[in-house]
């Protein structure tokens, strides 16, 4: 994640300069997380997305878009990663839309 240090949200920067042990720890068990994970890298980071939505975790969203987009995710499958969620987790989802929209357009 440092290689695209703007992305992250400044809480999770801060959770990283500040706490450098504990973001080693949960980056690790994140990277052994991805490492079993048997989608390919565009599904596993739209289904990445679908969650942050569903759990209104927007700030995580620039740096996930990001991720999804270098893995091949084209502007619509981010707009129907986000509301895949909508019969389950209801119209809690729309939030995430502009900033996901805004971090896809934005490079």
């Amino acid at each position: 994640m440092s290689d695209q240090p703007s992305k992250l949200s400044h809480a999770f920067q801060a959770f990283m300069k500040e706490a450098p042990g504990h973001a080693q720890a949960w980056m690790a068990a994140a990277q052994g997380i991805d490492k079993a994970c048997a989608l390919d890298k565009k599904t596993e980071a739209l289904a990445y997305l679908a969650v942050l939505a569903a759990m209104r975790l927007e700030s995580g969203l620039p740096f996930h878009v990001q991720m999804a987009k270098h893995a091949g995710a084209s502007r619509a499958e981010i707009i129907s990663a986000i509301l895949v969620g909508l019969p389950a987790a209801g119209n809690v989802v729309v939030q995430a839309l502009p900033a996901a929209l805004a971090a896809y357009d934005a490079e």
